[in-house]
């Protein structure tokens, strides 16, 4: 099984963002980056098309499976 998680270019990492207060975050996309300050930066700069009330990255390898498709 190959590793989905790095890449030559750095980490990936996982965006998500709500456009209101009161609405789920949604998954918006992925970004790679050598370290969590430039993803942010990447990820601002990349997602930033819609006034998001709120935007957030998660390292890939930091989420972790609890069901998985058969």
């Amino acid at each position: 099984m190959s590793d989905t998680n790095t890449t030559p270019a750095g980490e990936v990492y996982e965006v998500f963002a709500r456009i209101k207060k009161d609405d789920p975050h949604r998954h918006i996309g992925s970004v790679i980056a050598p370290e969590a300050e430039l993803a942010k930066m990447y990820a601002f700069t990349l997602y930033n098309e819609w006034n998001w009330d709120h935007m957030f990255i998660i390292r890939r390898s930091d989420i972790h499976t609890l069901i998985a498709p058969k």
